[in-house]
């Protein structure tokens, strides 16, 4: 599938009808190959900058071992709309995808994947963008009902949209808040959320966009330390 230039400059008019003519490729038929790697994608940016700080870690399945982390920065002009996120970091990501010296069997993203108002996440337009499967993790509920699931570990309980089932609501720890997992591309559903149970260790986010949200930061901290030393 081919990818436009660059998103800066679309309405969204634009950008709903490229969701909804890439949605057509949409595959989530069970992954049928052993998971040895995985990723985790996050975005990181300072507010009122067009600079956002990308980054991919690779760890070992199921151990969580780091294997290898790449960042860049890039510029994104395309504004932060909720349901519209890929076209604010997907470019960005796909410079880091580039430059990962092993590409993952699956990657995880930090947004959804079909849990999006079309059906195009984050997860789903990146999985499309370079045909690896992927999985959306999302902090907030974008689309969808549910019940919300009992106060224990990997609790879980499903997330609808009308009568279709879109993903699921997952609790991770006790007495944590919810996360929303949802297939993106060329992966089920119930394979997306065994998968982000066995990337859960100790905390609410799973470890591979839990990494990759602390190796952005980084990056973006350091880079402004930078700035400011060149000012003294």
């Amino acid at each position: 599938m081919s990818f436009p230039d660059n998103y800066d400059h679309l309405s969204t008019s634009e950008a709903i009808a490229i969701q909804w003519e890439m949605r057509k490729n949409i595959n989530l038929t069970p992954l049928n190959k052993e998971i040895k790697l995985i990723g985790g994608a996050d975005i990181s940016f300072n507010k009122n900058e067009d600079y956002v700080y990308a980054g991919i870690i690779v760890l070992e399945y199921p151990s969580m071992k780091i294997v290898s982390k790449t960042t860049v920065k890039a510029i994104s002009k395309f504004p932060y709309i909720s349901g519209f996120l890929a076209f604010r970091e997907v470019p960005a990501l796909l410079k880091v995808w580039e430059l990962l010296p092993q590409k993952p069997d699956v990657m995880i993203l930090d947004g959804q994947g079909i849990a999006n108002e079309r059906g195009m996440g984050i997860a789903t337009h990146f999985g499309l963008l370079t045909d690896v499967p992927s999985i959306g993790c999302a902090k907030s509920k974008l689309t969808g009902n549910y019940q919300e699931p009992e106060n224990q570990r990997f609790a879980n309980s499903p997330l609808n949209r009308r009568e279709e089932q879109i993903g699921y609501a997952l609790k991770t720890k006790v007495n944590c808040e919810t996360v929303y997992i949802s297939p993106g591309h060329k992966i089920s559903l119930t394979q997306s959320l065994e998968i982000m149970k066995n990337c859960t260790l100790n905390h609410r986010i799973p470890e591979p966009t839990r990494l990759a949200h602390l190796i952005v930061n980084e990056a973006r901290v350091k880079d402004l330390d930078n700035k400011q030393t060149k000012l003294f």
